[in-house]
């Protein structure tokens, strides 16, 4: 059943709320054109400017080299967000990151993954990127093509999937709770199982197909490493195949800690389920982010290890909250690509 649509304007302020990073708009947005931070050396300033929102009816299209693809048979009816049929939009955020702007898609209801190839050697392995946008919307370029852009070049198979948005989490008693079924788990776990199944085609070994996530996206690849069944019901012959990726990469998650016991109690909120069979993962977090504190990766990095799962964790001064990979002044931004790439190389993936 659809719930009642959500207004514009209720999205685009949950978006200025959540500062969730988003993705590329096929072109330019009216409003945001040439406002930008002042450049500093080394990088774009961190410094963080208010442009104009502006959000308008259309389906995201990704740029040259993305070839964009359904999740899903047409015949097969979903569970739509909630802004039930309300049509497709995109739309920029606010403030800028690293002198530019951001965009976003929302409204989802057919969810997609556009696939970029690799720009020469061709390593056999493939990412599938999560972006963020605090389930209201999907971050398609600050955390989704732009990972893409890097990703190619390390020889691998990039894959930015736009997930069903909105989904508004409830809230009981003052405190919010998980939605009982998790749209965006359900697009994450069919990609994992159609790159598994179309591997050959793609030229990728099904054996290295990872995830990196970012804010909502790393909670959602939080929930891939650590769900041990299929949160839908089997389509066809592609999800006979595994969901779980063989490798994770989180960037400051969220919605993980129970900060309920106090500041220093890094406790999992009781809808966070640990697998003893969580693939290696990578955590990335700033310790200023004002959105998700530090103590997210915190709570869920000793809590893999608790379970014997290999973890890494690369913590930065500063960085702040969705600074994708846009160099700034921030040492965060041109540094935490290198340390994925070693992370890689050391698992034999690249």
């Amino acid at each position: 059943m659809s719930r009642p649509p959500i207004t514009s304007p209720f999205l685009l302020l949950a978006l200025v709320l959540s500062i969730a990073a988003c993705g590329p708009a096929s072109d330019t947005d009216p409003g945001t054109a040439n406002v930008e931070a002042p450049a500093a050396a080394g990088g774009a300033s961190t410094a963080r400017v208010e442009v104009p929102k502006v959000e308008r009816e259309g389906v995201w299209q990704p740029g040259p080299g993305g070839t964009q693809t359904p999740l899903w048979p047409a015949n097969i009816p979903l569970a739509k967000p909630d802004s039930g049929d309300r049509p497709e939009a995109t739309g920029n955020g606010s403030p800028t990151v690293g002198g530019r702007p951001w965009h976003w898609a929302t409204y989802v209801t057919r969810p997609t993954m556009t696939v970029y190839r690799p720009k020469g050697r061709n390593t056999g392995a493939a990412m599938l990127v999560l972006p963020g946008g605090g389930f209201h919307a999907v971050a398609m370029d600050l955390e989704g093509t732009e990972v893409c852009d890097w990703v190619v070049r390390q020889g691998m198979t990039c894959v930015v999937l736009k997930y069903r948005t909105p989904q508004v989490w409830p809230q009981r008693n003052g405190r919010q709770q998980r939605p009982e079924v998790l749209l965006g788990l359900e697009d994450a776990q069919r990609a994992m199982s159609l790159l598994r199944q179309d591997a050959a085609d793609y030229g990728i070994d099904p054996r290295k197909i990872g995830v990196i996530g970012f804010s909502a996206g790393a909670y959602l690849v939080a929930n891939m490493s650590n769900t041990d069944e299929r949160t839908y019901p089997l389509t066809d012959a592609a999800d006979r195949q595994s969901w779980r990726p063989d490798f994770a990469i989180v960037a400051y998650t969220a919605r993980m800690l129970d900060n309920s016991g106090g500041r220093n109690d890094l406790q999992l909120q009781p809808w966070v389920r640990i697998s003893e069979t969580a693939p290696p993962t990578l955590i990335i977090h700033a310790m200023d982010d004002p959105v998700d504190d530090i103590r997210q990766a915190m709570a869920y990095a000793l809590a893999l290890n608790d379970a014997g799962g290999p973890v890494d964790m690369r913590l930065y001064a500063r960085g702040g909250h969705a600074f994708g990979m846009r160099p700034t002044t921030d040492p965060v931004t041109t540094d935490w690509p290198e340390q994925v790439r070693t992370w890689l190389l050391g698992m034999g993936v690249l």
